[in-house]
């Protein structure tokens, strides 16, 4: 068997330890590995790679010591989403083309029998095309916000969690320095999963979620019964998808054919808090610090264990599966039953319930 790896969307810490698992997995049994460049860019535009071909072997030489690497080897996309193609026209308007058929002959002109996909919704949903298009797929579940269905967790989460919690350990020391609030923004789009598990780790005193819509007022008393506590300073962490109740989202920019990039809620936190309580407030913006760097063991773990998994998936026969963890097990699901499913945090989670305990305002008392 000639299998073919391929990493789209956001990269993630823990990509590297799932390429390595599954080349080390699969050339055990005798098979051979390729890696796609780019997401599927490497099929679709191979004039564009210096050797001509963005597909390249995977093999024990050039994956021994990637597992504890950050990022992807094989790069990624999250721009031109092969079955919505955008086409600019020659008079500047935008078309969108199904290359899926042209993708699917592509990845059959490089004799490759089976697809392990390593993503997070978008490339998922891709890959569930794929497969109705007749291509033997199996995808690995991949997201820093741990919003995908079907799965426990996601790697990348834990990683995305302990720098965020650390940044956010190092603010506590200049906020009460200064007597000042901060109000720390972190990624996570529509589910508030990195702002709470970091925000209640680190013992923030304000955490706001996208499942819980705010109100300034709120977090302007829990800043004054700080104040009233002897308490000068207070630490507050946004998930970027939070949005004041009757209020919306705060939205950067809308990049063609892409999901609305979401951003700004934390400088409109700290803009609307210096308004109502006089106290000077800093923006600290994580973004993309969360996705970078050396992933946590439990990340490299996971993803060993996924991509193991997934060459066993192909073993057995299985075709359009996901795997997913179900500890102290990894199991197969259907890709339809995961993809398009956003997995938010329940108002009833044991963490949140936690923080309130503790005092923590989520901004709706």
């Amino acid at each position: 068997m000639r299998i073919a790896l391929s990493t789209g969307g956001g990269d993630a810490p823990g990509l590297n330890a799932v390429i390595r698992a599954a080349t080390f997995a699969a050339r055990r049994r005798g098979w051979d590995v390729v890696g796609i460049r780019d997401g599927f860019n490497g099929l679709l535009f191979p004039d564009q790679y210096p050797e001509g071909s963005g597909v390249y072997s995977l093999d024990a030489s050039n994956v021994r010591s990637i597992g504890h690497l950050g990022g992807t080897v094989l790069g990624s996309t999250n721009r031109g989403n092969p079955c919505h193609y955008p086409v600019t026209q020659a008079d500047g308007t935008v078309v969108y083309e199904d290359r899926t058929a042209e993708l699917v002959q592509r990845f059959a002109d490089e004799h490759n029998d089976a697809l392990i996909t390593i993503g997070g919704d978008g490339s998922l949903s891709i890959a569930q095309r794929l497969f109705e298009e007749g291509l033997r797929v199996i995808g690995v579940p991949k997201t820093i916000d741990n919003d995908l269905d079907r799965t426990l967790v996601t790697f990348g989460f834990d990683t995305a969690v302990e720098i965020a919690c650390e940044s956010i350990d190092r603010l506590f020391t200049t906020a009460a320095s200064h007597s000042r609030v901060f109000v720390v923004e972190v990624m996570g789009r529509n589910a508030g999963w990195i702002a709470l598990y970091a925000g209640v780790a680190s013992g923030a005193h304000v955490i706001l979620i996208p499942e819980i819509p705010f109100t300034y007022e709120s977090v302007a008393r829990a800043i004054r019964r700080r104040e009233e506590g002897g308490a000068h300073y207070t630490i507050v962490v946004v998930a970027e998808g939070a949005a004041p109740l009757h209020g919306h989202q705060e939205v950067i920019a809308k990049p063609l054919d892409h999901a609305e990039r979401l951003g700004g809620i934390g400088h409109a936190v700290a803009d609307e808090l210096t308004r109502i309580t006089g106290k000077e407030a800093r923006t600290v913006v994580l973004g993309h610090l969360v996705r970078g760097g050396t992933p946590t063991a439990t990340d490299r773990l996971l993803g060993s264990r996924f991509g193991a998994a997934a060459v066993r998936a192909l073993d057995e026969g299985m075709n359009g599966v996901m795997v997913a963890l179900n500890e102290p097990h990894v199991e197969y699901v259907s890709i339809a039953e995961a993809v398009g499913r956003l997995r938010t945090v329940p108002l009833d989670c044991d963490t949140l319930l936690a923080g309130r305990e503790l005092g923590t305002s989520f901004g709706d008392d």
